[in-house]
């Protein structure tokens, strides 16, 4: 899906989660009312929202009497900075996924190269024993001195 952007490829995405989703974490390339608002119809209101607003958002004009979870965000990383607002709302959990992602990736390659589903399963099982293996050799080892 190379050639889809990441906000009209979310209701295909949203498709495949079979349960309730309590905690919504993604790029400022989600920021938006149609994205917030799939969000909290296929959710509920319960979701928590973190995708970071750009530099240059403005709170909402209802902000002062009702500010929204985004007029709340906007209202932090003014306050307090991005690294801040990072830290307090766990949207510094995200980068770890997209780490870990682009590990993957330069690993095991962009894509699957199986065609069936069932090896594609396999494949995907293999590149994560690798990934996991390979992380395990530069991990320090800690010995206790008596």
């Amino acid at each position: 899906m190379d050639d889809v952007g990441d906000p009209t490829a979310l209701p295909g995405l949203l498709d495949q989660i079979g349960g309730p989703v309590e905690k919504f974490i993604a790029d400022g390339a989600y920021d938006g009312t149609p994205s917030r608002d799939l969000l909290a119809t296929r959710f509920g209101e319960i979701v928590e929202v973190i995708i970071p607003p750009p530099k240059t958002a403005v709170a909402s004009p209802q902000s002062v009497l009702v500010p929204s979870v985004r007029d709340r965000h906007i209202a932090e990383i003014q306050t307090k900075g991005r690294m801040a607002w990072q830290k307090s709302t766990g949207y510094n959990k995200r980068s770890r996924a997209e780490t870990q992602m682009g590990r993957w990736k330069a690993v095991t390659g962009p894509k699957l190269k199986a065609r069936h589903f069932d090896n594609q399963k396999t494949e995907a099982k293999i590149g994560v024993r690798v990934l996991n293996r390979m992380t395990e050799f530069g991990r320090p080892k800690f010995e206790r001195v008596a």
